[in-house]
């Protein structure tokens, strides 16, 4: 579910190509690949230093993808024979699943959140686990059949353009990188629970993955527990939660996992935070007259969604209502299996 991100963003799928690349003065180069998603390119970025090569997210397990990144690769003057280990900022599928491929050419260690492993090994398990549970959010929130079925077949698509690979190494916050003294782990959950950013101190530099994203704001997305019978990760309050603590950081430049490079990070949070407040006001306002479901709101809110987009709607309904539940400004009514939602 994972390339229609960015709800903002409507119409048919389009193959973005972009065979561009950049270096930088912080001796970063960009590698911009083609996804097949309305979102467009997805920036990987190649860091050389302290005598180690590191490959910060690869693309979409597509042909033109690999094709875009060995072109680019080469261009910006490395190999993959070069190449020393791969991070992962998170377990996207525009964000990993490259790597099936990469790893047959060479046999590069893999890191990541521990978070992530679920979804880049395909656990079988897990997996099951996934349907079932979202099997029962989407009739608890409303969704009808012919819709949650189409959720389920886009979730399977991307399965396909992801990885199966395994993680080598776990990162959390505060964990050393290999090779790469100068930066640190910052975990950001919420835009995916096993979100993280890496921050270089001395200059200023933050490798910002899906976190941060100058033109559109990430969707907070929602996914099941890793284990059953704990609680959902409240995606929403999360992401927010992170934003706050990437604002703490010095940031000079943060390097995007979508777009452009953001030179300005402090107003782009405070402006994120914004139009989450306003946002929120409308969805209150929408409850103000009669209870609905979650699915019901996102219908009014997002009338001209595509169908592949119920789950990401669905995603951006109930991180809402989960920060509006725990502030006391709502509650919820339960109708047979169904919960509809007022203003307290």
């Amino acid at each position: 579910m994972y390339e229609w991100l960015f709800i903002h963003l409507k119409g048919e799928l389009a193959l973005i190509v972009d065979t561009s690349f950049a270096t930088d003065p912080e001796g970063i180069h960009k590698l911009t690949i083609p996804t097949p998603f309305p979102v467009g390119p997805v920036n990987v970025y190649i860091v050389a230093e302290d005598d180690s090569v590191t490959l910060f997210d690869a693309g979409p397990k597509t042909e033109d993808a690999w094709d875009a990144f060995t072109q680019q690769l080469n261009r910006a003057g490395f190999s993959i024979h070069d190449i020393d280990q791969v991070i992962l900022t998170h377990h996207h599928p525009d964000h990993c699943g490259l790597l099936d491929w990469l790893l047959e050419k060479k046999n590069l260690p893999v890191l990541a959140h521990p978070s992530a492993e679920p979804w880049v090994t395909q656990d079988a398990d897990f997996f099951a686990w996934y349907h079932q549970y979202f099997a029962r959010i989407f009739r608890t929130a409303g969704v009808d059949e012919e819709s949650a079925k189409r959720a389920f077949e886009v979730f399977e698509v991307l399965r396909h353009l992801s990885c199966r690979i395994s993680l080598n190494q776990k990162l959390r916050e505060g964990t050393p990188i290999p090779g790469m003294q100068d930066w640190q782990v910052v975990e950001t959950p919420g835009h995916a629970q096993s979100h993280l950013v890496f921050y270089r101190e001395k200059d200023g530099v933050l490798l910002a993955g899906d976190h941060l994203i100058k033109e559109v704001s990430p969707n907070p997305v929602m996914e099941p527990p890793i284990r059953s019978g704990e609680e959902r990760p409240k995606a929403l309050i999360r992401y927010r939660e992170s934003l706050i603590k990437c604002k703490q950081l010095k940031v000079n430049t943060a390097f995007s996992g979508h777009g452009e490079e953001i030179t300005d990070v402090q107003a782009l949070i405070r402006r994120r935070l914004s139009e989450q407040e306003e946002r929120r006001q409308k969805i209150k306002t929408l409850m103000r007259d009669q209870p609905l479901t979650p699915f019901e709101i996102s219908q009014l809110l997002f009338p001209y969604a595509q169908k592949m987009e119920i789950s990401l709607t669905l995603s951006e309904i109930i991180g809402f209502l989960d920060w509006m539940e725990a502030c006391g400004e709502i509650t919820g009514e339960r109708e047979e299996e169904k919960i509809r939602y007022r203003t307290a």
